[in-house]
């Protein structure tokens, strides 16, 4: 990937500048339906301030969805949202986020943002795009049904991912396939497709994807925040709903 090279860091800085400078003049379809006169958005907090998440509900995906929903009744909200750079205790429920060697630092550090709320809420396109890839990432922890869309703008190109989809969403999926703005693409899919994780979507804008494909890190190492950051900003820049949270 490129952004790793030595000496490449201010290449992808420059790269993800311009992406940005050309995103901050479009105007974008809702990603998810959202109302703002009559839906409310909360903000979730995954770190290890927050006390009443325990080891053994993030263990038991019945008590974390419980969790959840609590949450969200209980704020009057459509949505719970957040998670952009956050550094996440949570993961540590799943092998998926731990180092290949033993003493390897884990990920910890989320990448994208997270938008939490019913099962099959419709997922749409913010921009038109193609097809990039897509998959069934199933193990415990990771993505479950992931799409991959890429973009072009002005002559530049960037991507987003949908992690945590139902199945549906990526049956008879085909890459190259045209995506129009406010197609609906994709829907939240429940535990049991979308890495056994309360429903929700992870939302993830990536500058440069490389070689990856149906994948990319949601999830990095505290200690490459700058790297990973940098070729994943702040996807609010589409989503535009940070301005309506309720906290």
């Amino acid at each position: 990937m490129l952004f790793f090279a030595t000496g490449a860091l201010t290449l992808s800085a420059m790269n993800t500048a311009n992406i940005i400078s050309l995103l901050d003049k479009e105007s974008f379809h809702p990603v998810v339906p959202f109302d703002p006169v009559k839906d409310k958005l909360v903000l979730l907090d995954f770190t290890a301030e927050n006390k009443t998440i325990t080891g053994d509900m993030l263990r038991d995906t019945s008590s974390f969805s419980a969790y959840m929903d609590k949450q969200l009744k209980n704020a009057g909200a459509r949505y719970g949202i957040g998670g952009y750079a956050e550094h996440r205790t949570i993961y540590s429920s799943s092998q998926v986020f731990d180092g290949d060697q033993p003493g390897e630092e884990p990920r910890r550090l989320h990448l994208g943002t997270d938008i939490w709320g019913k099962p099959h809420t419709p997922v749409m396109s913010p921009l038109q795009g193609i097809v990039h890839s897509f998959a069934f990432n199933n193990q415990m922890g990771d993505y479950g049904a992931t799409i991959i869309l890429s973009h072009y703008l002005e002559g530049s190109s960037f991507y987003t991912l949908y992690g945590h989809l139902s199945l549906n969403s990526i049956k008879n999926l085909q890459e190259g396939e045209r995506v129009d703005k406010g197609d609906v693409i994709a829907e939240f899919g429940i535990p049991a497709e979308n890495g056994q994780w309360p429903p929700h979507l992870h939302f993830q804008l990536i500058a440069d994807i490389g070689d990856w494909k149906g994948d990319y890190p949601g999830v990095c190492k505290f200690s490459e925040k700058e790297k990973w950051i940098t070729n994943s900003p702040d996807p609010d820049i589409i989503l535009q709903l940070d301005q309506y949270i309720e906290s």
